[in-house]
């Protein structure tokens, strides 16, 4: 018998306070299968759907099928989004090199567009990959009531909320906040490297000789003259007989 979800406050964050600012440049752009009018378009679409939930996809990393289910209009843009999330991709990058606290946390990022609330809801949705799996999981997420209100069938999940007007700087982007292996995968992998191994001596372009007048042309030659410092007696300024040195007029 699989357990209820348990219940958790939501924060006061902005996913949850209606819009009212003025649409920039910073601002998510909304894609949406009802407002398509081209195929080009919908290429759009499925690569923003890539960025959003595994920030970056290689060519072995791409559902062929599940694309061209959409593009044929047998699958909506949230079973697209179900599809990519239950993938062998997602599944090795996010749920096999992270904790279910930390897959939670990703995941509700992804297709929610928000951060956790608390460390309660991180609780509560671990229950549910514990008894139910990473598919039912998934669809409780895409079946709740936020998720429909907030994308429906038809809309891609986006960072809601980007832009705070009160602040100068808006959210961090999730992929930068949170990336995709915890610190201790990131420290089995080794990286991030911080410590150069060897020491950089010098770097030289090979694909770029001197030109004339180039000064390294002449560098070798200046260091050949041996040039020996004129060996002068220090006069003292006592010593000076200015009357005679100055001249006359």
């Amino acid at each position: 018998m699989a357990l209820p979800l348990l219940n958790y406050a939501p924060a006061s964050q902005n996913s949850r306070v209606a819009g009212f600012t003025v649409g920039s440049d910073n601002s998510p752009r909304i894609y949406n299968t009802a407002n398509l009018l081209s195929s080009t378009e919908l290429d759009d679409l499925i690569e923003a759907a890539y960025r959003q939930i595994f920030f970056h996809a290689f060519a072995t990393d791409r559902e062929v099928t599940l694309e061209s289910q959409l593009r044929s209009g047998n699958i909506s843009v949230r079973q697209f989004v179900r599809g990519l999330i239950l993938s062998d991709t997602y599944r090795r990058s996010f749920y096999e090199k992270n904790s279910n606290y930390r897959f939670v946390e990703q995941t509700v990022q992804r297709v929610l567009g928000r951060d956790v609330y608390s460390e309660k809801e991180k609780i509560a949705w671990s229950i549910v990959v514990a008894t139910k799996g990473i598919e039912g999981f998934i669809d409780a997420l895409l079946n709740s009531d936020e998720y429909l209100e907030a994308f429906g069938d038809d809309t891609l999940p986006y960072q809601r909320r980007r832009v705070l007007p009160s602040q100068a700087i808006g959210e961090v982007p999730f992929n930068i906040k949170s990336p995709r292996y915890d610190a201790y995968h990131r420290a089995q992998l080794g990286f991030p490297q911080l410590v150069w191994q060897n020491t950089v001596r010098s770097y030289v372009v090979t694909d770029r000789a001197p030109k004339t007048g180039d000064p390294a042309l002449f560098l070798n030659m200046a260091r050949s003259i041996n040039a020996n410092p004129v060996n002068s007696t220090p006069v003292s300024a006592q010593n000076l007989d200015y009357e005679r040195l100055v001249p006359r007029r």
